[in-house]
Order: structure tokens, then C-alpha cells, then sequence
């Protein structure tokens, strides 16, 4: 039953005011998030670009399944007749249809069956497949068609459904994968619960009272065009979600206390590498009688040169004019006795230098 305009009207306006600033709040403290941790927009890694390489595919075989002229023959639409057409007529205007003018085997098994309107309406709602080739239904349980066509509803979500298992494994996409897993999978789940109920719930006898071919509503083919279309959606939005998350773009996971850690003794690692290499550098140059001589001299020059630039009269005026009206030499010189401070004070009290304080 169709929601009037009114009521959906009415329901906006109620919960609008509520729930766009909602979204507006979450929407700019997903963006926010990467820059609150200190992460920066990196490229796509090399595994999540297969993987959306991947998902991509898959909504694009969806998509080329969705087309009308890919689907299952729905015999009304092809020789355009009406549901109330007598059979011999029908099938004598599908025999020409064929490749050697006679009637396939699902021809002939759906000719058997449509002696009466409910089997009609039943291929409706089934699509020829299951109302040709299902050995225990009959028009007077209409139920049990409904159960020897779930295998078939249900394979296209189970088949997602492994398709969003691997690329979401984190064998496949790492923590990027991991991270929607559970929401892919619910997604999934609730796809698949919201197509049987509708194919359950659908009132096939609605049909009954279409006289022309315009009115006729055929259920199984636009079901069939919704399912593959809402599946390369599903698809699409989680490779939209991994790309974000992959780049921290946005919905960035925090990282654990263990992992914030292991990051900080890399970066010591790596500061402590640096200053082990060029200690071994300045000793090198240290030890050379060459290289300590040019280095030398090279200070020795250079002291010179400032020396000389110094005492030049436009250099010693602009720097009397600088230091008597722009710098505060007070607050120059206090904060550069903080920053010694703060630099040797972790010095004065390291294992290192009250070892050496005893030796001497």
C-alpha cells in the first residue's frame, strides 16, 4: 500500500530539524577525525587498489546483468499480448520467435501449464524458470512455488555475500577490509531479508484485473532488475567506504594504545639511527687529517666573511635600527635561555651523564 504525500510530508518536517543536524555533525567529525590523530590524505596502497579494482568489476557485471535484454524472456512482453489470451494463440505467435520455428522444452512445459489465470499470474510473480521447471507446484499451492524459487533469490546475495567476505578479509584488504566487514555483511544480510519478504508478501492477484499489456505488472522482472542494482550499490558504497578509509579521507580508525606506542619507537628508532650515523660521520672527519683541515678552514673562512660583513655601515646600521626598534632583545634572549634549558636539562639528568659526573 502506497504512504500518501501528506503523511511522508508530514514525517519530514517532523524529523528533519532532528536528524540533518545529526548528519551534519557526523558528516564533519568524519572529515575531521584524520586531522584530530595528526594523519595525513596518503595514496591508495597497492591492496586496496586491487580490491577496489575488484569491487569495481563486480558492479559492473551487476549493472550490464540489470539490462532488460539480459534477463529471461517474459513471453507477454515479447509477442505482446494480453494476460487473457488464449494459449494456442500465445504460443503459435512464439514459435516464429524461435531459431528453428518450434517450441524450446520450456515452451512446451510452460504450455502445459497455463490452463488457467493463476498459473499466469504465478509466472508473473516466479519468472518462467520456476514455473516451468518445478516438479512438485501446482497452481493450488501457490506456496510452494514460493519455496522452489528461494534457492534462486537467495544465490545472487550468497554469491555477494562471499564476494564482500573476500575483499573484506584481512588476508585481502588488511584493517581497511576488517573494518567494514561486519557492516558489509549485515547489509548484505538485510538485502537478502527485505527481497524474500517481498517476494512472500507480493499480491500476484493484482494482476487479474489487467486487461491491457501497459497494466500488467511484471513483479519478477523488475524485482530481478532491483536486486542486481541494489547489490552493485552495496558494492559500490563499500568500495566508496575503503578508498576513504584507505587514504584517511575520512572514517579513520583510532589507533590502539599498542599501536601509538610501536609508532613512537619506530620514530625514535629512526631519530636514533640519524644521530648514530652522523656521530660516525663526524668522527670520520674528525680522525682524517685532510677532512679535519679542509673543515677547518672552511670555519675559519667562514668566521672571516661574517666578520668582514659585519662591519660594513649599512649592515651595522640596519642592525642598530632593527635591534632599537623592532626586536624586544629581552624577550629574544629569554626565550633562548628557555630553549637551552629544555634542551640540556633532559641531559643533566641522564644515566649517561651521572656515570660520566662519577668517573670524573
Amino acid at each position: 500500500m502506497a504512504i500518501p504525500w501528506d503523511s511522508i510530508r508530514s514525517l519530514a518536517l517532523f524529523f528533519g530539524p532532528i536528524l540533518i543536524p545529526k548528519a551534519i555533525s557526523y558528516y564533519r567529525s568524519v572529515r575531521s577525525a584524520p586531522r584530530d590523530y595528526g594523519l595525513s590524505v596518503q595514496p591508495v596502497p597497492e591492496r586496496i587498489r586491487l580490491t577496489l579494482t575488484l569491487v569495481f568489476g563486480v558492479c559492473l557485471v551487476y549493472l550490464v546483468k540489470s539490462l532488460p535484454w539480459l534477463g529471461p524472456e517474459n513471453i507477454f512482453v515479447r509477442t505482446q499480448s494480453r494476460l487473457q489470451i488464449p494459449v494456442d494463440v500465445l504460443f503459435n505467435r512464439i514459435a516464429p520467435l524461435r531459431a528453428d520455428g518450434a517450441l524450446t522444452p520450456q515452451d512446451q512445459s510452460l504450455r502445459n501449464k497455463f490452463v488457467n489465470l493463476e498459473s499466469r499470474l504465478l509466472y508473473l510473480q516466479f519468472g518462467p524458470d520456476v514455473l516451468a521447471d518445478c516438479p512438485f507446484c501446482n497452481a493450488d499451492d501457490p506456496r510452494s512455488y514460493f519455496y522452489y524459487a528461494l534457492p534462486s533469490i537467495l544465490w545472487p546475495h550468497i554469491a555477494n555475500l562471499l564476494i564482500l567476505a573476500v575483499v573484506t578479509s584481512s588476508s585481502w584488504s588488511g584493517k581497511y577490509g576488517n573494518q567494514w566487514r561486519t557492516l558489509a555483511t549485515i547489509a548484505a544480510g538485510v538485502l537478502a531479508a527485505v527481497e524474500i519478504y517481498l517476494v512472500s508478501s507480493y499480491n500476484y492477484q493484482a494482476n487479474a484485473r489487467a486487461l491491457r499489456l501497459n497494466e500488467i505488472d511484471n513483479f519478477y522482472w523488475v524485482m530481478r532488475t532491483c536486486r542486481l542494482v541494489a547489490l552493485a550499490t552495496l558494492d559500490g558504497l563499500l568500495g566508496w567506504a575503503l578508498y576513504l578509509s584507505s587514504t584517511n579521507r575520512a572514517f579513520v580508525q583510532v589507533p590502539s594504545a599498542a599501536e601509538r606506542v610501536e609508532m613512537t619507537n619506530r620514530a625514535l628508532m629512526s631519530v636514533k639511527s640519524k644521530l648514530s650515523a652522523l656521530g660516525i660521520v663526524k668522527n670520520t672527519a674528525l680522525r682524517d687529517e685532510d677532512l679535519r683541515s679542509r673543515g677547518q678552514a672552511y670555519w675559519h673562512t667562514e668566521v672571516r666573511l661574517m666578520s668582514e660583513a659585519m662591519e660594513e655601515r649599512e649592515v651595522v646600521e640596519g642592525v642598530n635600527d632593527a635591534l632599537s626598534n623592532r626586536i624586544d632583545i629581552q624577550a629574544i634572549t629569554r626565550d633562548a635561555e628557555n630553549y637551552a634549558e629544555s634542551v640540556l636539562q633532559p641531559l643533566r639528568a641522564s644515566p649517561l651523564t651521572s656515570e660520566s659526573q662519577k668517573d670524573r
